[in-house]
Formats: structure tokens, sequence, C-alpha cells
């Protein structure tokens, strides 16, 4: 259920970007901001440290790749509805295959401190 409310936040937040004549980019990083903290996820998960786990991470970047999807296929003139599964479908796809085969985003690790 938390990838299907992913998804669908993730082409709202898409397609409200679209439709209000923002440019690509904002769309995707609006899209991926409302779908990877949005909704009962936000309500119930406030601590920062789940929404900075490297799963909530991947849903991120599951969130772009269906943006990207829904973009494209606005370019190519379909319609909205159709945009939407397409973009929908993009993000469900990313997180279950991410659940699946155990994949996740790489964790930045700071060098040691250079001695003085």
């Amino acid at each position: 259920m938390d990838t299907i409310g992913l998804a669908l936040f993730t082409v709202v937040g898409v397609g409200k970007s679209i439709a209000l004549g923002y440019p690509f980019w904002v769309a995707i990083i609006m899209g991926s901001i409302t779908g990877a903290a949005g909704g009962g996820d936000f309500v119930t998960y406030l601590s920062m440290k789940y929404l900075l786990s490297s799963e909530r991470r991947f849903d991120a970047m599951a969130c772009v790749v269906g943006g990207i999807a829904y973009w494209i296929c606005d370019l190519a003139g379909m319609e909205s509805y159709a945009c939407q599964l397409i973009g929908g479908s993009a993000v469900f796809l990313t997180r279950i295959l991410a659940v699946k085969y155990h994949i996740c985003l790489p964790i930045l690790k700071g060098g040691e401190e250079p001695e003085e």
C-alpha cells in the first residue's frame, strides 16, 4: 500500500506542477518531494531517521523515474490519465524491484578530519 501511495502522490505532484506551467525539472522535484515525504508517511513517520533512511532515499529515486516517465508522456502529447498511469506504474515497478532485489542508494560518508 505504501508503494501505491508513493506512486499516487508523485503523479499528483508532477501533474499539478506541469499543469501550472512549471519547467519539467521543477515538476519532477515537486513530484519527488510530494511522493517521498507526503501523505500518510509524513504523518506516521515523523522521525527524520526514517525519512532519511536508505529505503526512503530510494523512494525519492523511484519518484524521479516516475516523474521523468510522466514528463515524456506529456511531451508525446498523451492524455493526462495516460501520463498518470504510466508515471505511476514506473514509480510502482521501480519501488517493487528495489524492495525485491534490495537495491538502495549509496551513503556518502565524510572522510576523516585532517590532523593539524
